[in-house]
């Protein structure tokens, strides 16, 4: 009974609501319409500065997921282990996922359809933070970081379009927060789409700081170079539309940016050993479990000293940051094991595990285990190609070059398995990568087997005390720093018809590095500077941006050229430029027809 007295109070309080001659529950209209109490939407779910605040750190953690992988997608690794392209190849162990056979890679390809979303989601995050800004109930303890947060929004929003226009061309520009589905957007061009995102980082210049004691916070410096990235980029995309000498102008313009940020006083390359490290190298074991990680089992035991450079110096702990006193550093991501093993899982970086060789797989019996001397934990999803190994450091290009040193890139393995004839003595590449063995063999040794990179690896895991297992690196990474600004000045210079200028850039970074060599402009052409971006930048840039934004065959031709596995060269690899539009966005958006990228079908 007291049931049913609760329904009727219910009842008679619904009619108490609505017309007498028409009850809710009589009108389908009434009936089906929603009208919840408490309902978030943009425009009642910030009340504070705290709240927009937080919605600009979702783009923070969004980012470091990308670039730290930290969520360990294969789609992600197409875009941030550069799988397919002229530096970098699938092992055979993941010939599962492989992106280099052009028989699968379509269209309706996951990973395109990952990476447009991906960046389109970070378009949405900070559109919804320059939203949330402006609402009437939000008040800002100052003018000063209402228009910072701001800036950090629409730097998002531009990397993100740059991303975009550097991997698919022209895209939808969506400048504000949608409140109902579409399914009517327009292709911008390329080029409009890089305007876009320099007149978001034009505009909001000044809003940035010139340097934060936050670790990882955007200053003013990220987005001079984003800006002389996008100009560099626009030029490109000009001179593909025959407009040459407008393309002319935004080298120019490119140039002008970098040569701001290189002489502006706070960014400068370290030339010297320098940080937490300074007075020592690494310190290796060759062992395959922790027990023999004795005095009598280190690499300088068995007659190898790896001495420490500047360039060793850059990816230790505690080094990265400019707060750290690294004046190359211009934008990080921060991690570290503290936040780790607190609240914060995705704070660190997933390289070892990602990018290191998988030794234990190709030599067993020879060199095992997962221990520092191997590269820690490596599972290894994507492989150097030779053009990386060996090819960029031939001749006079190696000479000197503390980038090639076996400290940064180790090419020095010992046997660590007791009993083998090896144990305690240099492994020959000839018996790494099984020389006179079967073709299989031979592959599964040179994919899984190459060269360890210092940016991916560490002689120290500080988490083994939690139980970690050398997967991942606990330090800040670069996402910019001085040297690719250089290397982006000198492309600009070498588009805009100044080799001599294009030389003095390249050769900065060459001379810190201790170089031998140095480039004249009888030297300066694009093969060069990808030559030299993959010897800086190797596992920093994202190698795709770069093949895709150089338009004309320059992708194809090159992974044609430096491809491990055969598959680009067997005739189905279309001749493209871009990657294609993904085809789930094309089917959704069906109010306009999407026009597909040329070469894809």
């Amino acid at each position: 009974m007291k049931k049913f007295v609760t329904i009727l109070a219910l009842l008679l309080t619904a009619f108490a609501c609505t017309k007498i001659d028409e009850p809710f529950f009589m009108n389908d209209e009434k009936f089906l319409t929603e009208n919840p109490l408490y309902f978030y939407t943009p425009d009642n779910a910030f009340s504070s500065q705290d709240q927009v605040e937080q919605a600009l750190i979702s783009c923070y953690s969004h980012f470091r997921n990308m670039y730290a992988m930290t969520s360990e997608g294969r789609e992600m690794f197409v875009f941030r282990c550069y799988s397919g392209t002229d530096m970098y190849d699938v092992t055979t162990m993941r010939h599962n996922y492989q992106f280099n056979d052009y028989s699968i890679i379509t269209p309706e390809h996951s990973a395109f359809n990952y990476i447009f979303r991906y960046w389109y989601q970070m378009i949405s995050y900070a559109n919804l933070v320059l939203h949330a800004a402006d609402l009437p109930g939000i008040t800002w303890d100052s003018e000063e970081n209402y228009r910072y947060v701001k800036a950090q929004a629409r730097f998002f929003r531009a990397w993100s379009y740059r991303n975009l226009g550097e991997c698919f061309g022209g895209v939808f520009l969506v400048d504000k927060i949608s409140t109902e589905p579409r399914y009517d957007f327009e292709r911008a061009t390329r080029v409009d789409t890089y305007k876009f995102a320099i007149k978001d980082l034009e505009e909001s210049l000044e809003d940035f700081p010139e340097s934060s004691v936050e670790r990882g916070r955007i200053v003013r410096g990220a987005a001079q170079h984003t800006l002389a990235q996008l100009y560099l980029d626009l030029g490109i995309a000009l001179g593909e539309e025959g407009r040459a000498a407008e393309a002319k102008t935004a080298y120019e313009k490119s140039a002008e940016y970098a040569e701001g940020l290189i002489t502006g006083g706070r960014y400068a390359l370290m030339r010297e050993r320098f940080g937490t490290r300074m007075s020592e190298g690494p310190t290796f074991y060759y062992a395959n479990q922790s027990s023999m990680k004795t005095p009598d089992h280190t690499y300088a035991s068995a007659g190898v000293i790896l001495e420490g450079n500047v360039i060793w110096d850059m990816y230790q702990t505690g080094n990265v940051a400019y707060q750290d006193g690294n004046t190359e550093a211009i934008w990080i991501i921060h991690c570290d094991l503290d936040s780790y093993i607190g609240l914060d899982r995705g704070s660190r970086l997933n390289y070892s595990r990602s990018f290191s060789p998988s030794i234990r797989e190709a030599l067993p019996g020879i060199c095992d285990g997962l221990m520092e001397d191997t590269g820690g934990r490596g599972v290894t999803w994507v492989m150097p190609t030779e053009y990386v190994r060996s090819m960029i450091w031939e001749g006079k290009w190696g000479d000197g070059d503390l980038r090639n040193s076996d400290v940064v890139f180790r090419r020095t393995l010992i046997g660590n398995v007791p009993g083998s004839s090896y144990y305690g003595r240099v492994i020959p590449w000839d018996v790494i990568y099984r020389k006179g063995g079967s073709t299989s063999d031979q592959e599964k040794c040179y994919t899984q087997a190459f060269p360890i990179s210092c940016k991916v690896s560490s002689d120290i895991y500080p988490d083994d005390a939690y139980g970690g297992n050398k997967s991942y690196l606990f330090r800040d990474d670069y996402v910019i720093r001085l040297a690719e600004t250089y290397l982006v000045q000198a492309e600009a210079y070498m588009r805009a018809g100044d080799p001599g200028k294009a030389a003095e850039s390249i050769n900065a970074v060459r001379s810190r590095a201790k170089c031998n060599y140095m480039v004249t402009a009888d030297d300066v052409n694009l093969d060069l500077i990808l030559d030299e971006r993959a010897r800086e930048l190797m596992y920093e840039e994202n190698r795709w941006c770069t093949l895709l934004r150089m338009g004309g065959t320059v992708a194809v031709d090159r992974i044609r050229e430096y491809s491990y596995w055969d598959y680009p060269r067997m005739g189905t690899m279309p001749n493209y430029n871009l990657w294609p539009i993904p085809q789930k966005v094309i089917d959704t958006n069906k109010d306009v027809k999407v026009q597909q990228n040329e070469g894809w079908y």
